[in-house]
C-alpha cells in the first residue's frame, strides 16, 4: 500500500514539479558522458589522501575555466574548488557538492585504471585509492557544470559547485573537508538556499537512486580510552593491576550499551572498538593499555547519552578492576538530515531523472558522512546512486573502503541527470508550488 501510494504522489507530482528541459539537452548528455568516463578513470588512477588533493583540485580547477559563465573560487579548504554558474532566468541559489579525497587502501581490482599510488598516512608508507568512490562523484559534478554551462540562459537562479576535499577527515590536527569550506565562506556568496549531493553506492543495482527523508546517515564520533593500571610480571598478576583484562571488561561493556541500555526501536546505535595497543612482551603485564573507536548515531539525544554512558561505563569498570580510565569523544560528523519538506518537493526530480522504478526510499545507514555539516547550513537532500552491476549479487559486492570496491560506470550518467533535473526544478520549488 505504502508503495502504491508513494506511486501515485509521484504520477500526479512530476507535472507539478519536474520542469521541462530544453530540447538540446539529451544530446548534451551524450556528449559529455565518454568524457564523464575519462574523467573518473583518471581521477582513479591517480587519487590523493584528504588534504593532500593538490594535482586533483587543480585538474578540477583548470577544466572550470574552460566552461563559459562560471566563475572559479581556487583554492578553498586548501585544495578544493568551488565554481559558481549565474542562470539566465530567475531562480534560488542551489548547490551542488562532490567530494574530491581517496583513501590509505590498497586496490586489488582488475581495470587497467587501477591506482598503484603509495603516500605517507600517519607516518607509513600506504596504498591510496578511490576505494569509497568520490572520483566517481567529482566526474559527475564536471559533466553536470559542463551541461549547465551549455544551457546557462535557460538555467534558473544560480548553481554553486562544491569540490571538496578531505571529506574522509582531515589528517592530524589540520582542519578540512566540509566544516572548512564552510568556514571559508563556500555558502555564502551567493547565499545558498538548498544543497545536494549524491554518493555512489557498489552494493546498490546500477542506476538505481535511494533516498531518506529526515535522518539519513549517522553522526560520527571518534573516542579514544586510555586504561592506566599497574605492571607486574606476568606470572604474578596479582602484584599488578592488568590493564588489558580491564580492557576486556570494557570492549563487553559498551556493547551492553548498545543492546541493554538503548531504545533501538527509535534509532539504532552502533559502537565499535577499532584498535587496541598494550604491551611489548608476552609475560609482562603493562601499565596502561589504549583503544579507540567509533561511535554512530541517528539521532542527537542519543549521541548525547551515549557519550555520557559510555564515559560511566569505562570508568565504573575500570574502577572495579582496580584500574582508573580517561574518555575523550571527539564529533566528526553531525546526522545527515534529509530535509523533509525539500525531499518532498523534489522527489519527482529524482523520478524523473532515473525513471520511476528505479527511485525507492531507503532505510537508515550507519556510515558518516560531513555532508551532514552542510545540511546544517540549509536545507538539505543527500540520496544514494547504485553502481552494482547487473545479475551481481549485493553479497558479492566488495564493500567500500576494501581493496574489492569496484563500480560500474554506466550509471553515472544517471548522477548526472538528477543533479540537472534538480537544478531546472529549484525554479518551481521557489515559487512554493
Amino acid at each position: 500500500m505504502r508503495k502504491l501510494l508513494l506511486s501515485l504522489f509521484i504520477t500526479g507530482s512530476l507535472s507539478s514539479y519536474a520542469q521541462e528541459l530544453p530540447k538540446n539537452y539529451n544530446e548534451l548528455l551524450k556528449e559529455v558522458e565518454p568524457q564523464l568516463i575519462s574523467w573518473r578513470r583518471h581521477f582513479h588512477e591517480f587519487p590523493e589522501l584528504s588534504n593532500r588533493e593538490v594535482n586533483t583540485g587543480k585538474y578540477i580547477a583548470d577544466f572550470l575555466k574552460t566552461l563559459p559563465n562560471v566563475e572559479i573560487k581556487y583554492p578553498v579548504a586548501k585544495t578544493g574548488v568551488v565554481a559558481v554558474l549565474k542562470g539566465g532566468k530567475p531562480g534560488p541559489v542551489v548547490a551542488l557538492r562532490a567530494d574530491i579525497d581517496a583513501l590509505p587502501v590498497y586496490e586489488r581490482t582488475p581495470v587497467p585504471f587501477a591506482s598503484k599510488v603509495t603516500n605517507e598516512f600517519n607516518g607509513q608508507k600506504v596504498s591510496v585509492s578511490h576505494a569509497c568512490g568520490h572520483d566517481s562523484h567529482t566526474a559527475m559534478l564536471m559533466a553536470t557544470a559542463k551541461v549547465l554551462s551549455a544551457l546557462q540562459k535557460d538555467v534558473p537562479g544560480t548553481v554553486v559547485f562544491l569540490f571538496q576535499p578531505a571529506e574522509e577527515g582531515a589528517p592530524g590536527t589540520e582542519e578540512g573537508g566540509a566544516p572548512l569550506m564552510i568556514k571559508e565562506g563556500a555558502l555564502d556568496n551567493p547565499k545558498v538556499e538548498a544543497v545536494y549531493g549524491i554518493h555512489i553506492s557498489s552494493q546498490t543495482p546500477v542506476g538505481t537512486l535511494k533516498y531518506k527523508s529526515g535522518a539519513f546517515m549517522a553522526s560520527s564520533d571518534w573516542f579514544t580510552i586510555k586504561v592506566n593500571g599497574k605492571g607486574s610480571h606476568g606470572s604474578q598478576p596479582w602484584g599488578g593491576v592488568d590493564p588489558i583484562a580491564a580492557s576486556a571488561q570494557i570492549i563487553e561493556g559498551l556493547q551492553h550499551i548498545v543492546s541493554r541500555q538503548m531504545d533501538l526501536t527509535k534509532a539504532p546505535v552502533v559502537i565499535t572498538v577499532g584498535t587496541i595497543n598494550s604491551g611489548v612482551r608476552s609475560n609482562i603485564i603493562p601499565e596502561t593499555a589504549e583503544m579507540t573507536g567509533t561511535i554512530r548515531t541517528l539521532d542527537s539525544k542519543m549521541q548525547e547519552e551515549v557519550h555520557e554512558r559510555i564515559k560511566q561505563t569505562v570508568k565504573t569498570i575500570a574502577a572495579s578492576s582496580g584500574a582508573t580510565a580517561d574518555v575523550t569523544i571527539d564529533t566528526k560528523t553531525l546526522v545527515t538530515y534529509n530535509d523533509p519538506a525539500l525531499v518532498k518537493k523534489t522527489l519527482p526530480s529524482l523520478m524523473k531523472a532515473a525513471g520511476e522504478a528505479n527511485v525507492s526510499e531507503s532505510t537508515w545507514v550507519t556510515g558518516a558522512e560531513d555532508f551532514s555539516f552542510y545540511a546544517a547550513k540549509a536545507p538539505s537532500f543527500f540520496f544514494n546512486l547504485g553502481a552494482l552491476p547487473k545479475g551481481t549479487d549485493p553479497k558479492n559486492a566488495g564493500p567500500h573502503h576494501t581493496p574489492d570496491f569496484y563500480l560500474d560506470e554506466s550509471g553515472f550518467i544517471v548522477g548526472v541527470k538528477a543533479f540537472t533535473q534538480l537544478v531546472f526544478d529549484n525554479a518551481t520549488i521557489k515559487k512554493g508550488k
